[in-house]
């Protein structure tokens, strides 16, 4: 195995739950949100956010600045957003063929 895959794991490792995908939500490309808001907007304690910033940083998604005491953090590859994009496409188109599937049974 390259070490491009096993980069490429960890980045989706770090995609990998539900919190981090709606702070991914969160951050627009181009601009920044204090962590302040984004525990105000996920309604999670200030130290699970933190944890789960610290993941997503990691894996090289956002980056963050400090300013005084407060701490910003923006999308450092807002491609992801795009991914996640596709993928909800894909999931939408699959739960629309399994609408199909169960209206013809309940029909028969």
């Amino acid at each position: 195995m390259d070490s491009l895959n096993l980069l490429r794991a960890e980045v989706a490792k770090a995609l990998g739950h539900p919190v981090r995908l709606e702070i991914i939500n969160l951050l627009e490309p181009g601009e920044e949100k204090c962590v302040c808001k984004l525990v105000e907007a996920l309604g999670c304690e200030q130290p699970v956010v933190s944890k789960h910033l610290a993941v997503l940083k990691s894996a090289g998604l956002i980056v963050s600045r400090k300013e005084g005491t407060k701490t910003f953090y923006r999308l450092r590859a807002p491609c992801v957003k795009e991914f996640l994009a596709c993928i909800d496409r894909v999931l939408k188109q699959d739960l629309e063929a399994k609408e199909q599937e169960l209206a013809k049974i309940i029909k028969a």
